[in-house]
């Protein structure tokens, strides 16, 4: 959340004035651009009937922003990781345009959604990918703990840090495992955006990450009875094979 603590400063200075959502956040958004034109928020009401929402912006530059927390924490990744959200509405663009909208989004627009709402970037020493990908909790937490010091953890998705405004133990990030290393400089967002690449992502590469256990993220976890919570921190299933999503708010399954 320190990461966007500057802008959430700003723009709910505003909100708490009486300026509408979509307005706070475009007084933000002047240097940045898509292929359409310059970004804006506008309000939750003003794509056209039958035009879907990334199409819409895709297509105008405008965001669709309700007075929410939900839309408000979107517009603020927006703001912040403004590379990383244009790629993922063109790739969900595309996809839109060559599909059209089904009773289905497919892999690829599922695995863009997952991320856009609950993913997070891991910048992290190997040992701790590696007990993370097995999903050995106590490795993670309690026997590699001295090497968070040297991690960083990016939540980027916008559902996820509305969640975490009132902190559920169940709250869980789906951790992109990029094609390629993601070490110095992993949250950057030109190399956010530059990892995210459709026949990867379209293999949904994310692995289930409980934040609340993450040092310094949840006072309770310096006792380590915390991780012994089988709901939240549950074992890699043996017929698992690759880090399949777990629920956005319910446990690492």
């Amino acid at each position: 959340m320190a990461t966007y603590a500057a802008r959430v400063s700003n723009v709910a200075a505003k909100v708490a004035q009486g300026t509408s959502v979509s307005e706070a956040l475009s007084g933000e958004s002047a240097s940045i651009a898509l292929a359409s034109g310059p970004l804006r928020f506008v309000p939750g009401d003003s794509a056209p009937p039958g035009e879907a929402y990334e199409a819409f912006i895709h297509r105008t530059a405008c965001v669709p922003t309700r007075d929410n927390l939900h839309d408000f924490f979107n517009g603020l990744v927006w703001l912040h990781y403004p590379e990383s959200k244009r790629r993922l509405n063109e790739l969900q663009a595309a996809e839109i345009a060559r599909d059209g909208i089904g009773a289905t989004r497919g892999p690829l627009r599922d695995a863009l959604t997952l991320f856009d709402e609950n993913g997070a970037v891991l910048d992290a020493p190997k040992p701790l990918w590696d007990v993370l990908r097995a999903r050995d909790w106590r490795g993670l937490f309690v026997t590699h703990r001295p090497l968070w010091r040297e991690a960083r953890l990016l939540v980027f998705g916008h559902a996820l840090l509305e969640k975490l405004t009132v902190p559920r133990k169940a709250a869980t990030a789906h951790v992109l495992i990029a094609p390629g290393e993601m070490t110095s400089g992993a949250l950057d967002d030109a190399t956010i955006a530059a990892s995210l690449h459709p026949a990867h992502l379209a293999t949904k590469p994310f692995t289930p990450l409980p934040v609340l256990g993450v040092p310094g993220w949840c006072v309770q976890n310096e006792n380590f009875s915390f991780y012994d919570d089988s709901e939240v921190f549950r074992p890699r299933r043996d017929a698992e094979r690759s880090p399949t999503p777990s629920p956005c708010d319910g446990g690492a399954a």
